[in-house]
């Protein structure tokens, strides 16, 4: 981690446009233009809650937004910190200032929610971090019921916090149906 770096937690109602311009830049390089790519809904889904943010030298090298969603495990209701949009600038990759974010990010979840949660393709970054692989099966609630998602397991991941009931890893987990994608 570079030493003059700082982390800084703003609401999406008090970002400056220059601030959402920057963090916009670095989701769509980081992600590139594959399968990953970065989208307008992925964007949605990161507004509305708290944005950590990393700074250095003034300029925004990392961003990670936190948003509240009622996460059900096994059938019981959680308030949860759901993470979306996690990047760190391209040149600023492998300097442990990803590493800094998750770890307020971290905090942060653990301060306000019973249970975090996010999806990822990278799981080694986060369990190393406190994050746990959820193996049980996943859904999505719809006005037609619950329906199995299972592209996605394996890929949420959940962090146990202080409000957290005792957790079977093995349970079903379901979350709220949203545009895109749905974890």
């Amino acid at each position: 981690m570079i030493a003059n770096a700082s982390v800084r937690r703003v609401a999406t109602a008090d970002l400056a446009a220059d601030e959402v311009a920057a963090i916009r830049a670095i989701l769509w390089a980081a992600f590139g233009d594959g399968d990953e790519a970065m989208t307008e809904d992925d964007w949605q889904h990161a507004l509305g809650g708290t944005h950590v943010l990393v700074e250095l030298d003034g300029r925004i090298v990392a961003h990670a937004a936190v948003v509240e969603r009622e996460i059900h495990v096994g059938g019981t209701a959680l308030r949860a910190g759901y993470v979306e949009a996690v990047a760190t600038a391209t040149e600023r990759q492998g300097s442990g200032i990803g590493s800094r974010l998750m770890t307020d990010v971290g905090a942060l979840i653990r301060d306000r929610y019973q249970l975090g949660v996010l999806g990822t393709g990278r799981h080694r970054f986060y369990q190393r971090l406190g994050w746990q692989t959820w193996a049980g099966r996943l859904f999505v609630r719809t006005t037609a019921g619950d329906r199995r998602t299972p592209d996605e397991e394996g890929d949420v991941l959940i962090l146990p916090t202080p409000g957290s009931p005792p957790l079977d890893l093995t349970a079903a987990m379901s979350c709220d149906w949203r545009e895109g994608d749905v974890w």
